[in-house]
């Protein structure tokens, strides 16, 4: 195994963790970018109004998303343990 390998290796762990990361970040950009305009709009200046929606949005993100977020994660997984016979040579 060289020093390529490795490189894959890491590369494609950051993929799937930008990968499974994104929709759960974009769900709380837009929640929190939709009443930052509230806020604006009505002045309303309570820091403390954005935090229950985007809990709210990113627990329903993660109950929809979650089965795709899992199968990403154990499909990686089940890549890099069946090759790990490659891994230790």
């Amino acid at each position: 195994m060289g020093s390529g390998d490795i490189i894959t290796i890491a590369r494609d762990t950051i993929w799937v963790i930008v990968e499974t990361a994104v929709p759960i970040l974009l769900v709380s950009m837009i929640v929190g970018l939709i009443i930052s305009l509230f806020q604006t709009l009505t002045s309303i200046q309570e820091q403390t109004l954005t935090f229950v929606p985007k809990l709210l949005a990113i627990l329903i993100t993660i109950l929809l998303m979650g089965g795709w977020i899992l199968n990403n994660i154990v499909a990686f997984m089940n890549e890099l343990w069946g090759n790990f016979s490659y891994y230790i040579r």
